[in-house]
């Protein structure tokens, strides 16, 4: 017996000591330890990672860490502020006339023939090491002309053996201005540029299919180096929203080494491409690039002098926002991206510790968000007790229904048209879209601006008095009785169709083509059917949609718009005249066109911010309103959830470099996975111990056969 009991203490010994059970739950094959790492998630690899190209939220969410344009949002300022980043200071900006002569500071000139933007950068600040910048000792770039022999075994950008780098100039800022033009790079903003940037149109056809590093050579009119650090901008007449352009990566600098680089025979095969593989000067560089598993950014070792704001609102102090003012950026060493195509797991991540901040999908609202008494809402008991903190943040962005002012039945300026379609907007209940399909995740419109847009009203006068009333200080929509009413003085009473005499038929254009569509569109239909109009879905794939769209053959469609930047300028222009899309193939998608309303957007557009500016805004809203070219629908609310260890967390929905500003306590993280994450070990102890129980008669029949054995002479 003595054998049996060591065995079997031997082997749940031997158990025990070969399970590391710290690392059972962790997702992350290496050990962290303590160090300043950011776990974040991605579920859609970016597109590209050229700032010239670049437009979307999957991929600003890298590049804005890596590339730095002169100027960016204040990280803690309200309403939003631009600051310098790589500038030494926000720029000189002249007006002048049609000789050229300046004459006088922006702000004090009514109208300008150009407007000249002076921006000096701050000196010594250094590119991230790349193999692009990477010299011999005779001063000769290594890696700018390579054969097919060396390009052969390269696999990825860390296959170069040597890296370098060099100071920032005024020159990539200017060259980066050209690589947008240049017709190769297919840059989103060239077409809106060729109407602002002097001589950009021309420089673009001079370029023509040449290589993208030809432009290095070539001049732009309207861009021009002064020196080292200084270069000036040129645009047509006066325009005040372009300095918030200079805040968007697209403005970032670019060393042409870059594109020498990138643009050998034989690099692009290998995916080795500044789409793949960025150079900037920011607080981060992608040191990996695994779109099916992870992308990682690392703290950049040449990273500038940049200090945590000491300044913000009021409640800032309070909040702790200000606790690391005045201290050297950035805080987080490192951040990986994690691949997560599914949200079941990616929840359960999150909860357990291992990713820092989490958004809220519909399947996990409830565990996370309970609503009050009074309609506001609160975190679920669970998350408390975790200590996990909830953000809240309405985004500068706007979803509408869009009618096809062209079309000849909802369409066009006439009463009956337009009572139609405020008819629509009233049956349209946008607060139980909200509750339904956003678990109230949104605002309901009451114009063309979003919340945080100069010239948004948040009281009695910003309502939509064509589909609201204001009752006992509240919004409160208009009963379907009056959109029926609307609809029998628009000539379509109970919805029948006087010309057929059978009930209203509209079309809802839409690429809303997936099995989760169909709940949405079959309340669209409802929706209609309050009115007696019967609606058919025309759903189409994104292409054939866009073409419908370009060609005006559709109805009526949803359609909704990001802020470029903080301005009201950039959300009216959908509705300007001359941005028709059929016509002009602008961003004004339903061909909208109000004589007044273009005259005053006119006058608008180029206006400082003032008390004039803010009551022209208001008489705009209003003949929008009237006119009802859009269905009024949503503003999102950003929902986020972050671990009580995620520190100097504020909504920025300019911003897009915020990771910098971040900070992790790391010991409060490895505390709180460590007790979240302690593995039930009695079972796999009790599973051992049954196994080595089911091998004692085994061990004893060979024990007894070792007894009888005879004993050999």
């Amino acid at each position: 017996m003595k054998l049996l009991t060591y065995c079997i203490l031997l082997a749940i010994s031997l158990f025990l000591s070969a399970c590391d059970f710290a690392g059972l739950n962790n997702p992350y094959a290496e050990v962290e330890g303590r160090r300043a790492v950011l776990y974040q998630s991605f579920s859609e690899r970016p597109k590209h990672l050229d700032p010239a190209v670049a437009y979307s939220e999957n991929e600003y969410a890298f590049i804005a860490q890596i590339y730095e344009p002169p100027f960016q949002y204040h990280y803690l300022k309200r309403p939003y502020q631009l600051v310098p980043l790589t500038a030494s200071k926000m720029p000189d900006v002249r007006c002048l006339n049609e000789q050229g002569e300046t004459l006088g500071q922006i702000e004090k000139v009514q109208s300008c023939t150009f407007t000249d933007y002076l921006i000096e950068i701050q000196a010594k600040i250094y590119y991230q090491p790349h193999p692009a910048l990477a010299k011999n000792e005779d001063g000769d770039y290594l890696y700018h002309h390579l054969s097919g022999a060396q390009i052969q075994p390269l696999n990825t950008l860390g296959d170069f053996s040597n890296v370098g780098s060099r100071e920032l100039t005024a020159d990539d800022y200017v060259y980066q201005i050209k690589r947008l033009a240049h017709p190769k790079v297919q840059s989103p903003i060239a077409e809106i540029m060729k109407n602002y940037i002097v001589g950009f149109d021309d420089f673009s056809k001079q370029v023509g299919n040449k290589p993208k590093t030809a432009i290095k050579n070539l001049s732009l009119a309207g861009v021009e180096v002064i020196n080292r650090y200084q270069y000036r901008i040129r645009i047509k007449g006066k325009y005040p929203q372009f300095i918030y352009w200079l805040a968007m990566p697209f403005f970032s600098p670019m060393p042409w080494e870059a594109d020498v680089f990138y643009d050998q025979p034989g690099l692009n095969d290998k995916n080795i491409t500044l789409d793949w593989f960025p150079i900037g000067t920011g607080a981060y560089f992608l040191a990996e690039n695994n779109p099916n598993r992870r992308m990682i950014l690392l703290k950049n070792p040449n990273f500038h002098q940049e200090t945590y704001p000491a300044e913000g609102e009021p409640e800032d102090k309070t909040s702790g926002l200000l606790t690391d003012a005045g201290k050297s950026l950035p805080f987080i060493d490192k951040v990986v991206f994690m691949l997560e195509k599914e949200t079941i797991p990616y929840w359960t991540k999150f909860m357990q510790g291992y990713y820092d901040a989490s958004g809220i999908a519909s399947d996990s609202f409830d565990q996370a968000i309970q609503f009050t008494g009074s309609g506001g809402i609160a975190l679920t008991d669970s998350m408390k007790e975790k200590g996990i903190q909830l953000q809240t943040a309405v985004e500068t962005s706007s979803f509408y229904l869009g009618f096809n002012m062209l079309d000849s039945t909802v369409g066009g300026i006439t009463e009956q048209a337009r009572k139609l379609r405020q008819a629509i907007a009233i049956a349209i209940d946008q607060e139980e879209f909200i509750a339904i399909f956003m678990n109230g995740r949104g605002v309901a419109a009451q114009g063309v601006l979003p919340p945080g847009i100069f010239g948004f009203a948040d009281d009695k006068t910003g309502i939509n008095p064509y589909v609201y009333d204001w009752q006992n200080g509240r919004v409160q929509r208009k009963k379907i009785e009056a959109a029926r009413q609307l609809m029998t003085e628009a000539g379509f009473a109970n919805g029948i169709d006087p010309k057929t005499k059978e009930p209203l038929i509209l079309y809802f254009d839409t690429t809303a083509t997936s099995v989760d569509d169909r709940p949405r569109m079959s309340w669209y239909r409802k929706q209609f059917a309050k009115l007696g109009i019967e609606l058919v879905i025309r759903a189409t794939d994104y292409n054939r949609f866009q073409e419908k769209m370009r060609a005006g053959n559709a109805q009526i469609f949803g359609w909704g718009w990001n802020a470029d930047y903080p301005d009201p300028e950039n959300f009216f222009f959908l509705l300007y005249g001359p941005n028709a899309k059929v016509k002009f193939g602008g961003e004004n998608a339903g061909n909208y066109q109000n004589p007044e309303f273009d005259q005053l957007f006119e006058q608008m557009r180029n206006m400082e911010n003032s008390k004039q500016r803010y009551q022209i805004i208001q008489q705009m809203q209003e003949i929008v309103r009237h006119d009802a070219p859009w269905v009024f629908g949503l503003h999102p609310k950003q929902f986020s959830l972050f671990h009580g260890w995620y520190k100097n967390l504020k909504a920025n929905l300019m911003a897009n470099n915020e990771l910098k500003y971040r900070r992790i306590d790391t010991v409060a993280r490895a505390e709180k996975r460590q007790q979240w994450n302690k593995p039930v070990v009695w079972p796999l102890v009790l599973g051992g111990v049954l196994f080595v129980l089911m091998l004692v008669p085994a061990v004893r029949a060979y024990h007894q056969r070792s007894v009888a054995k005879p004993q050999s002479r």
